[in-house]
């Protein structure tokens, strides 16, 4: 029954394409790299290069505030299909879902608080988080 597990680095990696591939279909962007680590119940995402051209634009024209409330906004509205696309991957449901960018360096943060923890094929991979 394991045999069709993906292990925790193939499911990090799937997640990290789908990702990419999300934020490339969605907002036009194509971040240059993510990376997904997983910790017990927790999924902490990097989003490298995240900000849209739109972003960079206001930033470059000094409209930082504005470039901000675009962002803010962008991820409210792109969490629901972002939470859904990390349940369908992941397999388990997505209790709580918080992220932030910094627009000065282009990254984006994302933490997920899953419900349990993924079913792998190799269980004891998945760093323990302390309490």
């Amino acid at each position: 029954m394991t045999d069709n597990l993906l292990t925790r680095g193939q499911l990090e990696r799937k997640l990290s394409q789908d990702i990419q591939a999300f934020y490339r279909r969605h907002l036009g962007q194509q971040p240059s790299k993510v990376t997904c680590q997983l910790f017990d119940t927790k999924l902490a995402v990097i989003i490298e290069d995240s900000i849209t051209n739109a972003e960079q634009i206001l930033l470059e024209e000094g409209k930082n505030d504005l470039a901000e409330k675009v962002r803010s906004n962008l991820d409210d509205a792109i969490q629901p299909e972002l939470k859904q696309l990390i349940e369908n991957v992941m397999e388990v449901k997505v209790v709580d879902i918080l992220s932030d960018a910094t627009l000065s360096t282009g990254r984006t943060g994302i933490i997920a608080v899953l419900s349990s923890i993924p079913k792998v094929r190799n269980p004891e991979s998945i760093p323990k988080v302390k309490k």
